[in-house]
């Protein structure tokens, strides 16, 4: 393999554990969320569960909770 092919750092793959670490949350946590279709997306390779790194910062992006007054000056 040529060196230039070698993933960065931001391309590589990354495990249940890393997500888990990076969210905060323990890895049966995020084992509960993937059965429930609730976390962020992920790849199946055979029996390998992995995560693309932009996937994991654009779910987290997406959790951001709207105030109450917020929601209460928007009606």
């Amino acid at each position: 393999m040529h060196i230039d092919m070698l993933p960065t750092l931001s391309q590589r793959l990354q495990n249940e554990h890393d997500v888990a670490q990076t969210c905060a949350i323990s890895v049966a946590t995020l084992r509960k969320w993937r059965m429930l279709k609730r976390g962020p997306r992920f790849l199946k390779i055979g029996s390998l569960v992995r995560y693309r790194p932009e996937d994991v910062t654009a779910w987290i992006d997406r959790q951001v909770a709207v105030p109450c007054k917020e929601i209460e000056g928007a009606r």
